[in-house]
């Protein structure tokens, strides 16, 4: 894996994390960070409609399966570094401190810092919500009993 395809996936991982975080928490790790730096809008949020695609089986045929209400936004830091955002819903406000986010976890000084102080966080709030999602998924597992395998 090359350093600039590792670094997309890093990337890539942090903007999901961040996507799928509730706004309120987003905000309040936001809010216990020092500042991020100015910024300019390179697109206005923007709020419009994405088709949701689905696969049989999560492995055949792709189908629309739904459109989902999406906003999106793209800013260009003071150091020079470009976020972009797409989040789920109608928070402009939501997507745009999200692009914050990902052009100032893009800078080499704030990297480590917003990951322990946000991005962190966040993702084990999200794993935990997973966990409790699946154990309570696995409570409603059944097992059959059948002659052909005599399990």
């Amino acid at each position: 894996m090359t350093a600039d395809s590792s670094a997309h996936s890093a990337r890539r991982a942090w903007l999901g994390i961040l996507a799928r975080a509730d706004a309120g928490l987003l905000h309040q790790h936001l809010s216990q960070t020092d500042p991020l730096p100015s910024f300019v809008h390179l697109r206005q949020p923007e709020v419009g409609l994405t088709m949701v695609r689905g696969r049989v089986g999560a492995e055949g045929e792709g189908f629309n399966l739904i459109e989902a209400t999406l906003t999106r936004a793209s800013i260009v830091d003071d150091e020079g570094h470009t976020g972009h955002a797409y989040v789920l819903g109608r928070d402009e406000a939501r997507a745009v401190a999200i692009a914050r986010l990902d052009a100032a976890l893009q800078s080499d000084i704030r990297h480590a810092a917003l990951m322990a102080s946000v991005v962190d966080p966040l993702a084990a709030i999200e794993a935990q919500r997973r966990a409790a999602i699946e154990a309570r998924a696995a409570g409603t597992e059944v097992r059959f009993f059948t002659m052909a395998t005599g399990r």
